[in-house]
């Protein structure tokens, strides 16, 4: 039987709340983004962009890495894709990235 579903993204062996349908702990999802090839490290990063709230993605990834991978990681965000769109552009704005 797999762990419950987390919120606690400090615990490495946590199956993150994110991942109900694609159960692996943080360890897990942190060695597979580190060794993924870019085309499903776009789709492990598009998952967590679209479904992990928006403070919590930052746990896996950079404002830096999103801006760059941008073209690759937008067709996975669905829904979610006006949020992100909106959030970059108000940081380019800013000079923040």
């Amino acid at each position: 039987m797999s762990a419950p579903l987390s919120t606690d993204l400090d615990d490495p062996d946590a199956v993150p709340y994110f991942l109900w349908d694609d159960r692996m702990t943080v360890r897990e999802r942190r060695h597979r983004l580190a060794t993924a090839s870019p085309p499903e490290k776009a789709r492990l990063l598009g998952r967590i962009l679209r479904e992990a709230r928006d403070n919590d993605v930052w746990r896996f990834t950079t404002p830096s890495e999103v801006a760059a991978r941008w073209a690759e990681l937008e067709p996975h965000l669905g829904r979610e894709r006006p949020f992100w769109t909106w959030l970059l552009g108000t940081w380019r704005r800013m000079g923040l990235l």
